[in-house]
């Protein structure tokens, strides 16, 4: 269910993407006539493959996760937290594409779609808007190189343990949520992760993972064995 936003609940919107309190006054009440509050709950797909792309979505609480649907497994891209910004909707927006992917919420989403003429009516008239999205952009974009660059550079068990090592404990998804991730297979996955434990780099419960020597994951994810 999506609502009109008054211009008294714009404070949410802010303290998750602060650039947007510098645009001028007409901007940002513009911005709070137009904008419409979102939320998702785990497993809703809030775009899909060929879907075409309408807003921009802002995301204030949660997570979503994007990845490109496989007939054997999917292929993982990134994740969207708050202030982030999704970097194939803002491709699809300037170009007027539609998606390659699926977005679905990966924890209960809270954010706010602003629709398309809104979006480059801002790009248009606003520097600080354009700086928010290209600078979001650009740090999305980066996090994709990197992407590419493990898949073709280091093996799954590198992946993984750089995965793990760049997570709090516990780490809490379950062995298929963590190989949606890295682009792999449940059963795959769980061999690593018993050779971790075997190794006493973590210790496995039901859908959780603790965390128990990140200095040996980061030296792994690095070098291997």
């Amino acid at each position: 269910m999506t609502t009109t936003m008054p211009a008294t609940d714009l404070s949410e919107l802010l303290d998750a993407y602060p650039s947007l309190g510098h645009l001028p006054t007409a901007l940002r009440e513009l911005l709070a006539l137009n904008v419409q509050r979102m939320e998702a709950p785990v497993g809703a797909v809030l775009f899909d493959v060929n879907a075409p792309c309408s807003h921009f979505i802002l995301v204030t609480d949660g997570r979503l996760r994007v990845f490109r649907p496989g007939v054997e497994r999917d292929i993982f891209l990134y994740t969207v937290e708050r202030g982030q910004s999704c970097v194939l909707t803002v491709s699809c927006l300037l170009g007027n594409n539609r998606y390659p992917a699926r977005g679905v919420a990966d924890k209960a989403m809270v954010g706010y779609a602003l629709p398309q003429p809104i979006f480059n009516e801002l790009l248009d008239r606003s520097p600080d808007f354009r700086r928010m999205i290209f600078n979001l952009f650009g740090d999305r974009l980066a996090g994709l190189v990197t992407l590419v660059e493990d898949v073709a550079l280091r093996h799954l068990d590198q992946r993984l343990a750089g995965l793990l090592a760049a997570r709090s404990s516990p780490v809490n998804a379950t062995h298929q949520q963590i190989a949606n991730e890295l682009g792999s297979v449940r059963e795959v996955v769980s061999r690593i992760l018993k050779r971790f434990e075997r190794r006493g780099w973590v210790r496995l419960e039901r859908r959780a993972v603790f965390i128990t020597d990140r200095e040996s994951l980061v030296q792994f994810s690095t070098l291997g064995d």
